[in-house]
């Protein structure tokens, strides 16, 4: 499983990326409920970046190729929605944007629930 790597390091990468940025290049540009929202979303999106590559370690210990494929797709798709999001309102302070954060707090949900039965359904060797 190649992607869920390059995903996650690309994803893992832009969040050190993105929390320097509001460490530093934020502080005195926005409040701090603002910079507290921006660190919330880099955090969120190094967990599942993490999460990204676990899944594609965790091909090789005969888990569901499909289940763990889904998992990666809705951990993508939450750190885009959630975490995107969260950079859109800061950085651009689109109010609306906030609407969207909820669906993709629900697809990292998602992606752990798949993880879970994944880890359930494993196949014994």
């Amino acid at each position: 499983m190649r992607l869920p790597i390059i995903f996650g390091a690309f994803f893992a990468l832009t969040a050190v990326m993105a929390g320097a940025f509001g460490a530093h290049g934020l502080r005195n540009l926005v409040s701090e409920r603002s910079l507290e929202v921006f660190q919330t979303a880099a955090a969120y999106q190094m967990y599942h970046a993490i999460a990204l590559v676990l899944i594609a370690l965790l091909s090789g210990f005969g888990l569901s190729r499909r289940l763990l494929s889904l998992s990666a797709g809705f951990f993508l798709a939450g750190i885009l929605l959630f975490s995107g999001s969260l950079y859109t309102l800061v950085l651009t302070d689109m109010r609306w944007v906030g609407a969207i954060t909820p669906l993709g707090g629900l697809c990292f949900m998602i992606g752990w629930a798949l993880l879970l039965t994944a880890g359930v359904r494993q196949q014994t060797n």
